[in-house]
C-alpha cells in the first residue's frame, strides 16, 4: 500500500523534475482521494518535497477503516485476513498512517463527507486532528450531505474554490509579483485560514 506504489510515486515525479526543469521544485503540491487521500497521508509521514497537501477522503489508519467501513473485501484480501488474525495485523499496521504522524509537517487541506461510508468521517476527522495536534496548518473542509464523491454542483464549486486557494496559498511567494491565474485574493475563502 505504502510501499512500491509510493516509490513509483517519487520517482516518477523526479523523473518529471529531472525532465523538466522549468517545474519549481519549491511550489509542489499533490492531491489525492480515496486510495488517493490514504497516500497523502503516507506521503506526509515520508517525504518533504511538498509545499501543499490535499487529502479528501482519505484513510488515517488501515485497523480502524477495516471496522468501519461498508467494503470489507478489499482489505481483508489486500491486508491477507482481518486484523484480529496476528498475520494479518502486522500488515494492517505496517501500512498504516497513523503510525507515522509524528512525522507530518506539510500543510494539509482535508476534505471528508458525512454520508461517505466506504472512509467514514471519523478518518477525515482523525487526520485533521493529528495535524492540528502537532502545529502543522491544517483546513477541514466538511461536506455534510455528500458520499465519497462531492456531487453537488454548489458543493462541487465550494470544492474547486478551496483545493485552488489553499494550494495558491502554500505554494506562491509573498514577494511573488508574477500573476497568476489563482491567486489567493481570488479564491479566498472566509473565516479561520488553517
Amino acid at each position: 500500500w505504502g510501499g512500491k506504489p509510493y516509490e513509483s510515486l517519487m520517482r516518477s515525479l523526479e523523473q518529471l523534475l529531472e525532465e523538466h526543469p522549468y517545474i519549481d521544485r519549491k511550489r509542489l503540491a499533490a492531491l489525492g482521494a480515496s486510495y488517493g487521500g490514504y497516500m497523502i497521508n503516507w506521503i506526509n509521514g515520508h517525504s518533504n518535497v511538498f509545499k501543499a497537501l490535499v487529502n479528501h477522503d482519505g484513510m488515517f489508519s488501515t485497523i480502524s477503516t477495516y471496522y468501519s467501513t461498508e467494503e470489507l473485501y478489499f482489505p481483508e484480501t489486500e491486508f491477507e485476513g482481518v486484523p484480529f488474525d496476528e498475520k494479518a495485523r502486522e500488515n494492517y499496521e505496517r501500512w498504516s498512517p497513523e503510525r507515522y504522524v509524528k512525522n507530518w509537517k506539510t500543510p494539509t487541506l482535508v476534505v471528508h463527507s458525512e454520508k461517505d461510508y466506504r472512509l467514514v468521517v471519523s478518518e477525515g476527522l482523525s487526520t485533521f486532528t493529528a495535524l492540528r495536534r502537532q502545529g502543522v496548518p491544517a483546513r477541514l473542509l466538511y461536506f455534510p450531505d455528500e458520499n465519497h464523491w462531492v456531487l453537488k454542483p454548489a458543493n462541487s464549486l465550494r470544492w474547486h474554490r478551496e483545493v485552488l486557494a489553499w494550494i495558491t496559498k502554500w505554494t506562491l511567494d509573498d514577494d511573488d509579483s508574477s500573476a497568476t491565474p489563482y491567486d489567493s485574493a481570488r479564491f479566498r475563502v472566509q473565516g479561520n485560514d488553517e
